[in-house]
C-alpha cells in the first residue's frame, strides 16, 4: 500500500484527547488518528462487505420477517461484556485480546443496528406502521 506523508497542526486539546485514547488502547497517536480519519471518510463502497451482506436480502423478506429483523436486539450478555470492556478501556486500557473482543462486539452491534434500520426503512416504504418497533430498542 502506498502512503502519503501529511503534516497536520492540531489544537492541543484535540491532540491530548487523541493521545489519551491511544494510550488507553495501547497504540500510537498516529494509529489512533488514522483510525479516526478512516472512520470519518467513506470508502469507495458504501458498506464493508460483511455489512452489505447483512442487509442484501432484506428487500425480499415478507413484512413479518422484516418486523422480526427490525426488532432484533443484541443479547444482554454481549451488551454487558461490551460495556465492561468499554469501561476498562477508559480506566486502564485493554489487552490485545480484549481489544479484539471489543471490536468484534462493536461490529456485531453495528450489524444489528444496520439491519434494524434497513428493515424499518423497508417497512416504512411499504406503508407499514413501525411505531411498535421503537419500544424494542
Amino acid at each position: 500500500m502506498t502512503t502519503q506523508h501529511v503534516t497536520l497542526d492540531l489544537p492541543d486539546a484535540l491532540y491530548q484527547r487523541l493521545r489519551r485514547r491511544a494510550e488507553e488502547a495501547h497504540r500510537t497517536v498516529e494509529d489512533e488518528l488514522l483510525d479516526v480519519v478512516a472512520g470519518a471518510v467513506p470508502g469507495e463502497d458504501d458498506l464493508p462487505p460483511d455489512l452489505a451482506e447483512a442487509v442484501s436480502q432484506l428487500s425480499v423478506l415478507d413484512d413479518d420477517a422484516l418486523f422480526r429483523a427490525a426488532s432484533t436486539t443484541m443479547p444482554v450478555d454481549a451488551v454487558e461484556e461490551l460495556d465492561r470492556l468499554h469501561d476498562k478501556r477508559q480506566r486502564e486500557g485493554l489487552t490485545e485480546s480484549e481489544a479484539q473482543a471489543a471490536a468484534a462486539l462493536t461490529r456485531r452491534y453495528e450489524q444489528i443496528m444496520l439491519v434494524r434500520a434497513e428493515a424499518t426503512a423497508l417497512l416504512v416504504d411499504r406503508g407499514r406502521d413501525v411505531s411498535v418497533i421503537a419500544g424494542s430498542a
